[in-house]
């Protein structure tokens, strides 16, 4: 195959810092490519260098062999070069573009029209429009013909099996089925690379399962290129040609995916016995008691999202809420965390010596106790134009002396999960300078810096891979022993539930129909449930 693009030493800084060093390998035309590492490895950084995404490397080159017509100026595939331009019929000429060099700027344009991006943790669609109106935008965006625009638009949809969902409101489709919009969006562009990082970090492993052979069938049926980061390394393994494993931005290594996989897992075994811990509870510090929420649906009636459930969760505890989309776990989150209010039930909550009643509204009761509780959502948010000092010490809302407020980050961002090395190499970053396992860490320490008496984690692991991971794991535990923390773990990931939580709940249609240590919880599972979630 011929060599679609080659990138030659490159390297990339923020602020001093290397995130890149000396970058250098070929993609062909057609080829997978996978690039596995840590949370900060570089991978982002790299997605976004080859797309032409944000500012330009520091030193070194991204080549493009491409092969442009020379009279509109249509950009193919090199393999084209000596072909007549599908747009207007004149020559395509084979051409070298160095993509980043200030003299190819229009060059770098016309190569952007034919690659496409999915970035991670967004969908970018237009969230009131209809399915099929969104792939159209984008048809339109590359100025195809009109009256046939319906049709395509149809096909693309046929292509990554929505067409049963192509008059639903953007918004009101799940996790999934909006990454697969995104994707017939991009296809839209007929593009001969497409950059796809970790595209399904926050969905569910059955639905990331369906998300994934849609980008291989993709890639594969339309000789389009790709590139692809994900923390789920059978991904690498199953769909790509090649692999990259990137270690503090370095190449470490380069070829066969399941040799490189072998390589990255190698230092990813957990030596913790989490299922020998004997953890000191303290007193119950949460209880419902039938605790139920309805809503009204015009076509579906009375929805009873949550529907009278009793728990109780003790002061020190890991306490796991497990169960499928719709089952409830989200409802029931947001009610614990003072989000939304109970319409039935009891919800109590210990703050010093006082019981606070969570479904009564005031300073007093709710509005007291939610300054306490703490809630990491699945779609977190940082200040963007703040780094990461001002992102922990503004969430707190106070002023610190620098030395103290420094000391604070540095402590609680060691909770989170970096070292104390790295969390002082990130303080004067800005949000964007990081990975999108850093951020996810980042906003668990704006979480922890509050110094909650109850942590609640939806979806934690979503942006991981396996190593962070562990990590993620140790910092909770640590939290627990060193401050006392209690949490309650919001999650798909069994595997992270039955290490981390001591019980945990499994959630049916609103109501609990398992509650007890988590390793006779999950024997609980239906065949179902384990396919739809994490294998235990």
């Amino acid at each position: 195959m011929a060599p679609l693009l080659t990138v030659e030493k490159l390297s990339m800084e923020f602020s001093g810092n290397v995130v890149l060093n000396n970058i250098n390998f070929e993609i062909a035309e057609g080829e997978i490519l996978g690039i596995i590492g840590r949370s900060g490895a570089g991978k982002t950084v790299l997605m976004h260098l080859l797309r032409g995404v944000d500012q330009p490397p520091t030193s070194g080159k991204i080549i493009y062999h491409i092969s442009a017509c020379d009279g509109c100026g249509y950009v193919d595939l090199p393999s084209k070069s000596g072909e007549a331009c599908p747009k207007c019929g004149k020559n395509l000429v084979s051409e070298d573009v160095d993509f980043w060099a200030e003299e190819n700027a229009h060059k770098k344009r016309q190569i952007m029209v034919r690659s496409a991006i999915m970035f991670q943790r967004t969908f970018a669609l237009y969230g009131d429009d209809r399915v099929i109106e969104n792939v159209l935008h984008a048809l339109a965006d590359i100025g195809y013909p009109g009256e046939k625009a319906i049709n395509r638009a149809a096909d693309l949809l046929d292509e990554v099996r929505l067409s049963h969902r192509m008059m639903h409101i953007a918004r009101d489709l799940s996790g999934g089925e909006k990454q697969r919009v995104v994707l017939a969006r991009q296809l839209a562009k007929e593009p001969f690379l497409l950059c796809a990082d970790e595209p399904t970090g926050t969905l569910d492993p059955r639905t990331a399962a369906i998300v994934h052979e849609m980008l291989y069938e993709a890639a594969k049926n339309n000789n389009m290129a790709m590139v692809i980061s994900s923390h789920f390394p059978e991904v690498i393994t199953d769909t790509c040609n090649r692999a990259i494993l990137l270690v503090d931005g370095t190449i470490e290594a380069i070829g066969d995916p399941r040799k490189i996989i072998d390589t990255f897992m190698a230092n990813g075994k957990d030596e913790m016995a989490y299922g020998q811990r004997e953890a000191k509870l303290g007193d119950q510090i949460l209880r419902a008691r039938d605790v139920a929420k309805r809503y009204i649906s015009v076509d579906r009636g009375m929805i009873k999202a949550v529907d009278k459930v009793s728990f109780s969760v003790a002061e020190r505890e890991i306490f796991g809420i497990i169960g499928t989309s719709g089952a409830g776990k989200t409802t029931l989150s947001k009610m614990i965390a003072g989000i939304i209010e109970p319409t039935d039930g009891e919800l109590n909550v210990r703050i010093g010596e006082d019981c606070v009643d969570m479904t009564k509204p005031g300073i007093n009761q709710r509005g007291r106790a939610k300054k306490y509780i703490g809630l990491l959502h699945q779609e977190y948010d940082l200040y963007p134009h703040r780094n990461i000092l001002d992102n922990l010490t503004d969430s707190i809302g106070l002023e610190f002396p620098k030395e103290l407020a420094m000391r604070k980050a540095i402590i609680t961002l060691k909770m989170a999960g970096f070292t104390e090395e790295k969390a002082n190499k990130i303080l004067n970053r800005r949000p964007d300078q990081l990975s999108e396992g850093e951020k996810h860490r980042v906003a668990l320490a704006q979480v922890l810096i509050k110094e909650p008496r109850i942590v609640l984690l939806d979806e934690p692991t979503g942006t991981m891979d396996p190593i962070t991971k562990i990590d993620v794991k140790h910092s909770i535990m640590t939290a627990r022993e060193d401050i006392d923390e209690t949490f309650i773990v919001v999650s798909h990931d069994m595997e992270f539930v039955r290490d981390i939580c001591d019980r945990c709940i499994l959630m049916r249609g609103g109501k609990i129909v398992k509650m007890g240590p988590t390793a006779e919880v999950l024997k609980e599972l239906s065949d179902q449930e384990r396919h739809i979630m994490t294998n235990v």
